[in-house]
């Protein structure tokens, strides 16, 4: 039997900063949203964070999950790189 969390140094469940950036948009913070809960719960009263860059072109997005396995997590990253609208996943 394999173990899904082999790799990583984190303990499941985890509370867990997923963090995307793109061009400013109206709808950039919405769509990484849509993004992230289609695989993990928010983190309860924890809100999410839209940053813009210094001269406006750029947002960061931060929301923090619920994150229940390394799987979990490497799904939310591969569908935020896949995504065109996205410049960085951290």
């Amino acid at each position: 039997m394999t173990n899904e969390n082999e790799g990583t140094l984190l303990e499941f469940p985890c509370r867990f900063p997923v963090k995307a950036m793109g061009r400013q948009s109206e709808d950039f913070e919405s769509l990484v949203e849509k993004i992230v809960c289609r695989h993990a719960n928010l983190w309860p009263a924890e809100p999410i964070r839209s940053t813009p860059s210094k001269a406006g072109n750029f947002v960061s997005v931060t929301a923090v999950v619920d994150a229940q396995s390394k799987d979990q997590l490497d799904a939310i990253y591969q569908e935020l790189t896949d995504c065109e609208q996205v410049l960085m996943a951290l």
